[in-house]
């Protein structure tokens, strides 16, 4: 089967619209996490047992990175938000705006992440 358009197989997202799909992404992602937490409450509440496993899960490498991306995931998640509000003023419409606000909301999603993950 041959695609509609020859040009759909190089052309490239903007950035905006790279970041509109992972804001669903992360929607997703921050949902299962919440379930996941939803575990983790209930294995403390429970027996010590159950603690200690989901203890030693996010002690591992393993672990730490699950939730290093859960956390980048909040924070992306929380400034394409931010970005919304702001398009709601009706402002940053025109594409060089839309590409530096992108930029903008990745590095400030990246620095609230380490921030977060160095002091915690």
């Amino acid at each position: 089967m041959h695609p509609l358009s020859p040009h759909l197989q190089i052309y490239r997202l903007p950035l905006t619209a790279l970041l509109s799909i992972t804001h669903r992404m992360t929607g997703v992602i921050l949902s299962l996490g919440l379930i996941c937490l939803v575990g983790i409450v209930l294995a403390i509440a429970g027996n010590g047992q159950a603690y200690a496993m989901i203890h030693s899960f996010f002690n591992h490498v393993l672990g730490q990175t699950l939730l290093l991306l859960w956390l980048f995931a909040l924070f992306l998640h929380f400034c394409h938000g931010i970005r919304h509000l702001i398009w709601d003023t009706a402002c940053g419409f025109d594409r060089v705006t839309l590409t530096r606000h992108s930029l903008w909301e990745l590095s400030s999603a990246l620095i609230l992440t380490l921030f977060s993950w160095t002091i915690l």
